[in-house]
C-alpha cells in the first residue's frame, strides 16, 4: 500500500510569517519520508481542495521551502471561504472527501484561524463518518490574536512590533511640526473585535508624552465627549495628539464606528475606515489640523521587521502540526503556553479543535487603563516579550528577497468541480 499523503492550506488573512508554519510543516514531513509520501498545499486555500487544485510541494527544492520562513504573505495562496454545515451543504463535503480518497490524502492541516479550526474539525468527524478517517490538525494564525486557549496567535508578533514601532516614529514626526503645522495623527489598525493590536502599539509609550496618547479599543465603549476632552488635553499638554483606533472601535449600543453597511465571506460586518472618520470628528469638534493612516495590508504583511519571536513560534506550530498527526493525534491544534516567572519561556502544547472554533478572545480589561485610553504594566508584560528579536530576510539590491515557487500541480483525476 502506497504511504498516505498529507494536504496542507492557508486561510484567511495572510500574515508576515504564515509561511515559517508552512516551512515546519513541509520540512518536518520531509524527515519523515518512510511515513508520509507527498506533502500537497491547496491552490488558494481550502478552495485548492475543492476545485482539485493540489500544488506538489515535493517539487520544490529544499532551498526555496526553506525561503519561505521569511517570505510574507500565503505562499500558496489563500481564501476567505467558510464550509457550512454538512446538513447545509453535503455536497461541497462530499467533494472534499472525494478529492482526499483520490489522492490517498490521510492527513489535513489547515492554517487559519477559528473559523478554520471549525472546518478542520467538521472534516475530522465526517471523515469518521464516511469511514475513511482523516487525520485533522488545525495550526493556529491570526494577526488579530482572538484565538482562545493559546496564550498568543502566530502573526500576531510581528503585527504587534510593526505597528508599535510605526507609531512611535509617526509620533516623533508630529511632534516636529506641531507647533506650526499638525496637531493630531490618527492611526487605523486591524482588529475587528479583540483590541490585542491597538494594544500592542501601547508599547511605544515609554515615557511620559510619548506616542500614542490614545488607543481606542473594540473592549470599550466609545464616549464622544469624553475622547475630545482627552485630545485637547493632550494638545495643550504635549503640543500634539498621537492616537491609535481599532478599526473594531464600537459605540455604547455595540455598533461600528465605521460600519460600512456590507458583509464579507464569513458573514462578518464589512469596516469602512475609522482613522477618517476620528480624524473628521476632532477637526470638526475642536478645529485641529490632523493626519490620518490605515495601516491595513502594511501591519500584516512587513516582513523585513519580523518578531523573530512570532517566526520561531509560528514555524514550530507547523512542525507541531505534523508531529500530532503522525502520532495518531486528531482533531486537535498545538497551542503555545507561557511559562511562569519573569524571564519568558514558551513550549508547544494541544486543544482541542471543538474548544478553540468560533470562540473569540478579547483584550482582559485589567490589561486596559481605568480612562480606557492606554495599555496597563500588566499589558506590558504580556505584549513584550512577543515582539523581541529581529529575524531579517535576505537582502539584494537593497530590498528583501522572498520565495518564489514553481506551484506544480498534481495531475487531475476527478470531473471539473460545479459549485453550487
Amino acid at each position: 500500500m502506497s504511504k498516505a499523503n498529507l494536504f496542507y492550506a492557508q486561510s484567511g488573512g495572510v500574515t508576515a510569517v504564515i509561511n515559517a508554519s508552512a516551512c515546519g510543516v513541509i520540512e518536518t514531513a520531509r524527515k519523515h519520508k518512510d511515513k508520509i509520501g507527498k506533502v500537497y498545499a491547496g491552490l488558494n486555500g481550502i478552495v485548492g481542495a475543492l476545485n482539485e487544485d493540489l500544488i506538489d510541494t515535493n517539487k520544490e527544492s529544499a532551498k526555496v521551502v526553506a525561503a519561505l520562513r521569511s517570505t510574507p504573505a500565503g505562499a500558496f495562496g489563500s481564501c476567505r471561504y467558510k464550509l457550512k454545515s454538512y446538513a447545509e451543504n453535503k455536497r461541497e463535503y462530499e467533494r472534499l472527501m472525494d478529492v482526499f480518497v483520490a489522492h490517498n490524502i490521510r492527513y489535513f492541516l489547515y492554517n487559519g484561524g477559528g473559523d478554520s479550526q471549525d472546518t478542520a474539525n467538521k472534516i475530522s468527524q465526517l471523515s469518521l463518518e464516511k469511514g475513511y478517517p482523516i487525520t485533522c490538525i488545525g495550526i493556529p494564525k491570526t494577526v488579530d490574536n482572538d484565538l482562545p486557549i493559546t496564550d498568543n496567535c502566530p502573526g500576531f508578533g510581528s503585527v504587534a512590533k510593526y505597528v508599535a514601532v510605526s507609531i512611535r516614529e509617526a509620533g516623533l514626526d508630529v511632534a516636529s511640526m506641531c507647533s506650526s503645522s499638525t496637531k493630531v495623527f490618527v492611526m487605523e489598525v486591524m482588529g475587528r473585535h479583540a483590541g490585542w493590536i491597538a494594544g500592542a502599539a501601547g508599547l511605544a509609550t515609554e515615557q511620559e508624552g510619548d506616542a500614542p496618547h490614545i488607543i481606542l479599543f473594540p473592549e470599550i465603549a466609545f464616549n464622544k465627549e469624553k475622547f475630545l476632552r482627552k485630545v485637547k488635553t493632550c494638545v495643550v499638554k504635549y503640543g500634539y495628539c498621537a492616537i491609535v483606533v481599532s478599526e473594531g472601535a464600537q459605540n455604547k449600543d455595540g455598533s461600528f464606528l465605521a460600519d460600512a453597511g456590507g458583509k464579507d465571506a464569513f458573514g462578518h460586518v464589512q469596516l469602512g475606515g475609522v482613522a477618517p472618520f476620528v480624524a473628521t470628528m476632532i477637526k470638526q469638534e475642536l478645529g485641529y489640523k490632523y493626519h490620518w493612516a490605515v495601516a491595513d495590508y502594511l501591519q500584516r504583511s512587513a516582513r523585513h521587521i519580523a518578531s523573530a519571536t512570532d517566526v520561531e513560534q509560528a514555524y514550530a506550530v507547523g512542525e507541531a502540526a505534523v508531529e500530532f498527526a503522525l502520532a495518531g493525534k486528531n482533531a486537535v491544534m498545538p497551542v503555545i503556553i507561557r511559562g511562569k516567572g519573569k524571564k519568558y519561556r514558551w513550549r508547544i502544547g494541544e486543544a482541542r479543535l471543538a474548544d478553540v472554533a468560533n470562540v473569540e478572545k478579547m483584550m482582559p480589561r485589567n490589561y486596559i487603563s481605568r480612562d480606557g485610553f492606554h495599555i496597563t504594566d500588566a499589558a506590558r508584560d504580556y505584549f513584550s516579550p512577543l515582539i523581541q528579536g529581529e529575524d531579517y530576510p535576505d537582502y539584494k539590491n537593497g530590498l528583501p528577497q522572498y520565495a518564489r515557487l514553481k506551484k506544480q500541480l498534481e495531475k487531475k483525476k476527478l470531473k471539473k468541480w460545479i459549485p453550487s
